[in-house]
């Protein structure tokens, strides 16, 4: 089956002023709908992979033919990585607050809250070029910060460092902020603290921790 460009779970205009309408019709409809339709392109022909979900094409990219296997990292990458940044923010004041176990696993790894989140902007800040800064479960029941470049993600095992289970992401491609931020990726970075979807958050965490 193919896969298909999903809903946002908000109207193009609700996370304003922190993401304007317009960046965000352009990062979905032309962006995102073009990772969909090219990892279409590159699965197309390959039964064996017919019923692989989102989840599977990231996390068994090392099974794949080397023939498709670049393709498919960076559309499969960027298209899981846009469905899940579009769930796990929302309209400020319609988040929530990190959960109690949240805020010890968070306090546990980074010293505080306020290191924490210290340290996520510094990973999105120190992306050379275009990534993403993401805050992971790993395997081991703890959690890290982490950056990756391109469309890469925590899923990926093998392929990326800190590798796990995402809960929290922030795109930082140009295309996601340039129109209202222009190069200020610092400003970007800040004001996306407004529109995090911890109700989201935690029920990632919830179910990273099984």
């Amino acid at each position: 089956m193919a896969f298909t460009l999903p809903p946002l779970p908000f109207a193009e205009n609700a996370l304003q002023p922190v993401i304007d309408a317009q960046t965000m019709n352009i990062h979905r409809t032309k962006h995102h709908q073009a990772y969909v339709d090219n990892l279409n392109k590159a699965l197309d022909g390959q039964a064996e992979y017919a019923d692989w979900t989102l989840d599977q094409v990231c996390e068994q990219m090392g099974s794949l033919p080397e023939t498709i296997r670049a393709a498919v990292r960076n559309n499969g990458g960027g298209h899981w990585n846009h469905s899940f940044f579009w769930q796990v923010i929302a309209p400020k004041g319609q988040g929530g607050a990190p959960s109690v176990d949240l805020a010890a696993a968070i306090g546990a790894a980074c010293g505080s809250f306020d290191a924490f989140k210290k340290a996520f902007q510094e990973a999105g800040m120190k992306r050379f070029g275009s990534g993403w800064a993401w805050l992971v479960a790993k395997r081991d029941g703890t959690l890290a910060v982490s950056s990756t470049p391109n469309q890469d993600n925590p899923l990926m095992k093998g392929f990326v460092d800190n590798a796990g289970t995402p809960i929290l992401g922030v795109d930082v491609w140009e295309h996601a902020y340039y129109l209202n931020y222009q190069n200020r990726r610092a400003d970007y970075l800040t004001a996306f603290w407004e529109i995090v979807n911890w109700d989201e958050v935690n029920r990632r965490f919830t179910a990273a921790k099984g």
